[in-house]
């Protein structure tokens, strides 16, 4: 019976994949038969020894049923593992395992993990990253109110609030690319730390192990590999997921019914809004990754309390990690996924936003008047404390701010009609708007090429 959303609720199988119960036990004996081949170059057994223990483990004969089994009697997960390798192995089972601790093998094997799901995420957030960037092109004209603190401000560009969340996810990217070489270690240094198992040769053995998988060898290590690169793997998700809300909040405040300028995909044809309401199109696949993206932040914290672990090491960490670290990478795939989606298929109404332009009655050109008046000589503060008055007088009238300007004498004196018709034209004050589109496109096409 299935307990937990993510069994049967949340996530792709591609990431759920990375961590069943079969993949991590095959990372398992990939550690360990490159362990073995790596104590046999240095010659600490024979080479054909080596050979045995990587075709068994390969072989598919080691079970998952078998590792259970001798779980329940010895109550050691690696040791049942190491027990149900060596019983495939023959002769040479003897030396499975030889030299190692427990955490040589599961911290390597979670390396392993790191590795492959930063791959996933990485290929996510370029897909996010494209889409977004590929609306922003489509919109980089596409005149919108600008909001600040819930208000009104001045306007702006519908490509220029994608841009931001498209330059957000660009440094999602390299943060991630920069932080591999911290997360991706293992370690193959036994008990505490020494490598006195390994037969005064543990360093050029984790080195040839660690090059054999392909992950980072660290510097010095006690029984475990230090938790704070796992904090930063943690973290990282749940900086991503911080942004996807970030984006998926953008975007349901947009949906609103008042405000009616974007709406996520809806299948018109078979999706149910509400089960009473029958007129309901509600944002509920943003409104999905607003939630998960908090359980993702709430895992930064047992993450951090993992780091300091007793003396060389205690056990407090692996069951929070049994738990967070799938968790955290299934969710993170999934609403990145998912918004993924959200953005090539959102509905954008240039109408709509016209017309909440519109609804302003020019208020939100304050501003623009403010400059243009200073730009004919009047001091800046004294233009802003005339805007400020005409401002409040236009809204407590419900009139248009041109027709409060326009019977002001000291905005006669400076500006002629048609100069102050151009100082309140929404399409002539968006700034660099479109231009930033351009050059964020430019320098991402330079990322590309140089990736």
């Amino acid at each position: 019976m299935s307990v937990c959303p993510i069994d049967y609720r949340y996530g792709f199988p591609q990431m759920k994949g990375l961590f069943t119960e079969q993949a991590k036990l095959d990372r398992i004996l990939e550690v360990e038969a490159a362990l073995a081949r790596a104590q046999s170059e240095v010659g600490r057994f024979p080479l054909k020894d080596a050979e045995r223990i990587e075709a068994a483990a390969r072989s598919g004969r080691i079970k998952l049923d078998r590792v259970k089994e001798l779980e329940a009697a010895t109550r050691h997960d690696i040791m049942a593992v190491v027990k149900a390798f060596a019983e495939q192995c023959g002769e040479s089972g003897r030396f499975v395992h030889l030299g190692a601790t427990s955490n040589d093998i599961t911290d390597t094997a979670m390396a392993l993990q790191f590795r492959d799901a930063l791959a996933i995420l990485r290929e996510d957030l370029l897909g996010l990253r494209d889409a977004l960037l590929d609306r922003a092109l489509e919109h980089r004209d596409t005149v919108m109110l600008g909001r600040t603190h819930g208000q009104w401000a001045i306007p702006m560009t519908f490509g220029l609030k994608l841009a931001v969340f498209v330059s957000e996810f660009q440094r999602h990217v390299e943060r991630l690319d920069q932080s591999r070489e911290r997360v991706c270690v293992g370690k193959m240094s036994g008990a505490v730390g020494t490598g006195a198992g390994l037969g005064g040769k543990a360093i050029e053995i984790q080195g040839r192990v660690m090059r054999r998988l392909g992950l980072g060898t660290p510097d010095a290590t006690n029984q475990v590999v230090q938790r704070d690169r796992h904090a930063e793997f943690v973290f990282l998700l749940a900086n991503i997921a911080a942004s996807v809300e970030k984006l998926a909040t953008e975007i349901r405040l947009l949906q609103r019914s008042e405000v009616g300028e974007v709406r996520e995909p809806f299948d018109e044809k078979r999706q149910v809004g509400s089960s009473t309401m029958a007129q309901k199109r509600n944002p509920v696949t943003c409104e999905n990754a607003c939630g998960l993206a908090r359980i993702v932040r709430a895992y930064v914290v047992p993450a951090l309390e993992n780091v300091p672990l007793w003396h060389e090491r205690d056990l407090t960490n692996s069951s929070a990690e049994r738990v967070l670290v799938p968790h955290a990478c299934i969710l993170t795939d999934y609403i990145l996924r998912n918004m993924t989606t959200v953005v090539k298929g959102m509905k954008v109404f240039p109408a709509a936003m016209l017309a909440n332009l519109n609804a302003t009655k020019g208020l939100i050109m304050s501003e623009s008047v403010m400059i243009a008046l200073v730009g004919k000589g009047m001091d800046r503060q004294d233009a802003h404390e005339l805007l400020r008055a005409t401002s409040a007088r236009a809204a407590a009238e419900g009139s248009q701010l041109l027709d409060v300007l326009a019977r002001d004498p000291a905005v006669g004196k400076s500006l002629g009609p048609d100069e102050l018709k151009a100082a309140l034209d929404y399409s002539r004050y968006t700034g660099d708007s479109a231009r930033t589109v351009d050059r964020l496109a430019r320098k991402l096409r330079a990322f590309r090429k140089r990736r």
